[in-house]
Protein backbone atom coordinates (compact mmCIF):
# COMPACT_ATOMS: atom_id res chain seq x y z
CA UNK A 1 0.00 0.00 0.00
CA UNK A 2 2.91 2.25 0.70
CA UNK A 3 4.22 1.72 -2.84
CA UNK A 4 1.11 2.60 -4.44
CA UNK A 5 0.71 6.14 -2.22
CA UNK A 6 4.58 6.38 -2.83
CA UNK A 7 3.78 6.20 -6.97
CA UNK A 8 0.56 8.38 -6.34
CA UNK A 9 2.46 11.46 -4.60
CA UNK A 10 5.12 11.23 -7.30
CA UNK A 11 2.59 11.14 -10.45
CA UNK A 12 0.90 14.41 -8.80
CA UNK A 13 4.31 15.80 -7.99
CA UNK A 14 5.41 15.72 -11.65
CA UNK A 15 1.88 16.71 -12.67
CA UNK A 16 2.07 20.18 -10.18
CA UNK A 17 5.86 20.23 -11.88
CA UNK A 18 4.48 20.18 -15.76
CA UNK A 19 1.96 22.44 -14.82
CA UNK A 20 3.93 25.24 -12.84
CA UNK A 21 5.78 24.95 -16.46
CA UNK A 22 3.11 25.40 -18.75
CA UNK A 23 1.99 28.62 -17.05
CA UNK A 24 5.25 29.79 -16.52
CA UNK A 25 5.16 29.66 -20.67
CA UNK A 26 2.12 31.04 -21.03
CA UNK A 27 2.75 33.79 -18.75
CA UNK A 28 6.34 34.63 -20.71
CA UNK A 29 4.21 34.29 -24.27
CA UNK A 30 1.72 37.03 -22.95
CA UNK A 31 4.68 39.21 -21.89
CA UNK A 32 6.48 38.93 -25.18
CA UNK A 33 3.27 39.77 -26.81
CA UNK A 34 2.60 42.80 -24.52
CA UNK A 35 6.03 44.15 -25.05
CA UNK A 36 5.81 43.50 -29.34
CA UNK A 37 2.00 45.70 -28.61
CA UNK A 38 4.29 48.36 -26.96
CA UNK A 39 7.41 48.25 -29.30
CA UNK A 40 4.42 48.24 -32.29
CA UNK A 41 2.40 51.34 -30.37
CA UNK A 42 5.78 53.06 -30.29
CA UNK A 43 6.63 53.20 -33.89
CA UNK A 44 3.24 53.91 -34.84
CA UNK A 45 3.61 56.95 -32.80
CA UNK A 46 6.64 57.69 -34.09
CA UNK A 47 5.82 57.57 -37.99
CA UNK A 48 3.43 60.03 -37.13
CA UNK A 49 4.75 62.62 -34.93
CA UNK A 50 3.63 61.78 -31.61
CA UNK A 51 6.19 60.17 -30.10
CA UNK A 52 10.21 59.72 -29.58
CA UNK A 53 12.87 57.65 -31.51
CA UNK A 54 13.91 57.19 -27.41
CA UNK A 55 10.30 55.02 -26.54
CA UNK A 56 11.05 53.26 -29.90
CA UNK A 57 14.04 52.13 -28.75
CA UNK A 58 13.25 51.77 -25.24
CA UNK A 59 10.18 49.21 -26.36
CA UNK A 60 13.08 47.45 -28.61
CA UNK A 61 15.45 47.30 -25.92
CA UNK A 62 12.61 45.47 -23.29
CA UNK A 63 11.37 43.14 -26.03
CA UNK A 64 15.34 42.35 -26.54
CA UNK A 65 15.82 41.66 -23.08
CA UNK A 66 12.68 39.33 -22.61
CA UNK A 67 13.89 37.36 -25.92
CA UNK A 68 16.94 37.07 -24.20
CA UNK A 69 15.76 34.96 -20.96
CA UNK A 70 12.42 33.94 -22.34
CA UNK A 71 13.09 32.81 -25.96
CA UNK A 72 11.09 34.16 -29.23
CA UNK A 73 8.58 31.15 -29.50
CA UNK A 74 5.50 33.94 -28.83
CA UNK A 75 6.48 35.31 -32.45
CA UNK A 76 5.06 32.21 -34.02
CA UNK A 77 2.04 31.49 -32.28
Amino acid sequence: MAGFLDRAKEQAQRGLTQGKQKLDEVQAQRAGGDLLKKLGAAYYAERRGSGSPEATQQALQALESHIAVNGDAFLRS
